[in-house]
Formats: C-alpha cells, sequence, structure tokens
C-alpha cells in the first residue's frame, strides 16, 4: 500500500484515510487503491468508515496538475470504473466529510451510504463553473439522495451547500460538530455492525440494486458530456477562473 492510503480495523469497522492533504484530490491511481483496499477490508470487516487528512474531505480531479490527460474520454472512464467499485461495496460505507466535497468529491461523498458533516462542511456540485457536465455518478446518486429539484438545483447553480443545509435535504445524514465528525463516523459504524452482518449486506444489496442498475448508463453519458464540454471556450474560462479564484464569466461558446 502507498503512503497515500492508511488502513486500520476497529473491531468489525475497517477505517480507510486518504492522505493527500490539503485538499486530497483523486486520480486514477488513487481511486483504484483506494477501490481495492476497500474490497479486501469488506471481506472481513462489517462496516467501514471513508476519511481523509486535511482541510477538505475530497476536491475531485487537480485540474492544477495533470488533469484529465490527453485522453479524457479513457481517463473518465478508467476513473468512473473505480468509482462504480466503490458504490457496489458490499458493506456498509460512512464518508465523514470535513471541510469541502467538492465535484468529484463529492461524487465520491455520494458513493457512502451515509455522509457525517459539521455545519462549516460544505458540498458543492461546482460542474457549472467549470463548464462541464457532472461526473462521478451524480446523475443518479445525488437526485437519489436528495430528490430530483434539490439535485437540479445544486448542480444549476453549483452553489455550495452548508453541512446545516445538506443536513436538512438529506445529503448529510448527521451533523455534529466541526471535531466530532470522524467520531459519529465510528460510532454509526458500530452500530451498523452490531447488526447480523449477512443481513445487512443482503439489505445493502436490496437498497441499492435500483442505483447500481442505472450508474453504468449514467457514467457512461457523463464521460460523453465531459468529454465534449472540455473542447468548449467555456470549459477553458472555467478552469482558468477556478484556478485564479474569481468568478468566471461564460459566452456560451
Amino acid at each position: 500500500m502507498s503512503e497515500e492510503l492508511s488502513v486500520r480495523v476497529d473491531g468489525h469497522v475497517g477505517v480507510v484515510e486518504v492522505h493527500r492533504p490539503p485538499h486530497n484530490h483523486f486520480d486514477h491511481g488513487l481511486l483504484k487503491e483506494l477501490a481495492d483496499t476497500a474490497e479486501e477490508l469488506a471481506d472481513r470487516c462489517r462496516a467501514l468508515v471513508l476519511c481523509s487528512e486535511g482541510r477538505n474531505f475530497c476536491a475531485g480531479v487537480d485540474f492544477a496538475a495533470d488533469g484529465v490527460g490527453d485522453d479524457p474520454s479513457r481517463t473518465l472512464s478508467a476513473i468512473y470504473g473505480e468509482g462504480l467499485r466503490l458504490f457496489s461495496l458490499p458493506v456498509p460505507v460512512i464518508a465523514a466529510v470535513q471541510g469541502t466535497a467538492v465535484g468529484g468529491g463529492l461524487g465520491l461523498a455520494c458513493a457512502a451510504d451515509f455522509r457525517v458533516a459539521a455545519p462549516s462542511s460544505r458540498f458543492h456540485a461546482n460542474f457549472g463553473l467549470l463548464g462541464l457536465h457532472q461526473g462521478f455518478g451524480l446523475s443518479v446518486s445525488l437526485p437519489w439522495i436528495v430528490g430530483e429539484q434539490k439535485a437540479a438545483d445544486m448542480l444549476y447553480t453549483a452553489r455550495r451547500v452548508t453541512g446545516t443545509e445538506a443536513h436538512a435535504i438529506g445529503l448529510a445524514d448527521f451533523l455534529v460538530e466541526e471535531e466530532a465528525v470522524r467520531e459519529a463516523a465510528m460510532d454509526h459504524a458500530h452500530r451498523i455492525a452490531a447488526a447480523a452482518p449477512l443481513a445487512v449486506r443482503s439489505m445493502k444489496a436490496t437498497m441499492r440494486a435500483d442505483l447500481l442498475a442505472a450508474l453504468p448508463g449514467a457514467f457512461e453519458r457523463e464521460v460523453a458530456e465531459q468529454v465534449r464540454l472540455f473542447k468548449t471556450e467555456d470549459n477553458k474560462v472555467g478552469i482558468a477562473a477556478s484556478l485564479d479564484r474569481v468568478r468566471p464569466t461564460f459566452t456560451g461558446r
């Protein structure tokens, strides 16, 4: 295992922590290792906690670095392939969301079964500010969690949703003080782990069946639309504005 992931087991609960502070950007390599590790833990644990080191839970792909490279279709398909593995884990996953879950990082948080947040947490579907279509399965996972209208609002406006609002709309299942986010995630994982493990696995398979059936098609469309929009002037403007931390001005080209 690389230094960018760490694992520990507390009773029947497995904990996977990402170490790419402060923003915990991901690429295909990190997500593959995360999925490999989570699948191995799921073979011997009854619940998993996903957490990260640093100021923010996850900021998705780092566009200041290599981004999606020279072959975005191939890169995104590979990334979302690992995402599907994370959505498909057989045991419940609780994401401890400190700071911001933005873009693909929001998608990663929504791959979990439950999310724990603080009032200071932020959930940000920022794709519209980048001139891009949403990705990481958010086309189906976000409306599945918060409903079609609230998901459309988050996506179309690209506004930041506070932890308090996220809790009110069901995006965050638990709202606790900032210093208690990880502890609360562990507590809920242990409550799940106290139930009959075969029954919980069976329940999760049933509860997620429709979501998992819809994800492959959603990923395929997300890749196609993102690749198409990467070629637009609006995307160039959005990426540049994001890196410069200014508000973009789009022209619809």
